[in-house]
């Protein structure tokens, strides 16, 4: 079995269709069926269940798929490692949550790029959960998540420090106000994400009843806190970024509450490319700064 082979298999695993997949690799049907039957009669187990439609892995078939983009994921990182010469280049793939992107995007996607043309940057928002599957996954270089966390493939690195704030109506003059609003809607964004699980703790410490409305971009969400629909949960620097017209209420919370963590996870074994190392230290140098005025807003 070599790279080849698995190749072939994740080719016809995916389309499920020899002839189809021979086809996007490039190869005739009978060569693509015949390494196929060659690999099942080496591992002595049937890798895929034919049909009259076409085939489907087996379960020994799926076992060995799960491998495959892991063993993909290895090629890639030693091609990378070999061609590494300190300059930053090639794909970079970084996750994001909306909030972090929100707040930190601009500035570093702007200056990055500027200094670094040659890295082709990529930038994918999700929840918490989300973005670390897909760092375990292979299918990120590292993300932004709510931390802490604890993973056994994942180290983290604390960079950045936000306070939440619980935004309403300006009919909502205090938390108080929000037991007697009836349907009241927790705006948030999908499963998985933590502002989701902080806001519905909150709520549920309060015991006020609630029903969620979920959406998947930070803009809906925002959409709907302006027209009064409900209430969320932001980073009070967004918050203030978004509405400096004051149409919204801005609730302040207990500090156990109100503070977040934005942590960087990677996977232990990844090979650390310069494009990864670099966007790093520029990541670090904008947490110094908000650190900072951290500092000297308290000492106002």
């Amino acid at each position: 079995m070599d790279a080849d082979d698995l190749r072939i298999v994740d080719a016809v695993a995916r389309i499920g269709s020899m002839n189809r997949a021979a086809a996007e690799l490039n190869m005739v049907q009978s060569n693509v069926t015949a390494r196929i039957r060659l690999l099942e009669e080496e591992l002595g187990v049937q890798l895929f269940v034919r049909h009259s439609r076409g085939v489907v892995p087996s379960e020994a078939g799926l076992r060995l798929l799960s491998y495959v983009e892991q063993i993909r994921a290895l090629f890639q990182q030693a091609i990378t490692a070999v061609k590494e010469d300190g300059t930053p280049k090639g794909k970079l793939r970084i996750g994001m949550l909306g909030t972090t992107a929100g707040l930190r995007l601009p500035t570093l996607i702007a200056q990055y790029a500027q200094e670094h043309p040659k890295v082709e940057l990529a930038i994918i928002t999700g929840t918490t959960t989300s973005l670390m599957n897909q760092v375990v996954e292979h299918e990120l270089d590292g993300a932004f998540v709510a931390g802490p966390i604890h993973h056994q493939e994942l180290s983290e690195e604390s960079l950045f420090f936000e306070e939440l704030v619980l935004v309403s109506s300006l009919s909502v003059r205090n938390l108080d106000d929000l037991a007697k609003v009836e349907n009241l809607k927790a705006i948030v964004f999908r499963e998985g994400c933590s502002y989701r699980q902080r806001l519905s703790s909150i709520l549920d410490g309060l015991g006020i009843r609630y029903v969620v409305m979920e959406f998947a971009s930070l803009d809906a969400i925002i959409t709907c806190i302006t027209a009064g629909v409900g209430i969320t949960l932001l980073p009070k620097m967004l918050v203030n970024r978004l509405w400096t017209d004051q149409s919204v209420t801005v609730h302040e919370l207990p500090v156990d509450q109100a503070q977040v963590e934005t942590v960087f996870v990677r996977r232990h074994d990844r090979y650390p490319t310069s494009a990864l190392d670099t966007f790093l230290n520029m990541s670090r140098q904008i947490s110094d700064v908000a650190i900072l005025d951290r500092q000297l807003e308290a000492i106002d």
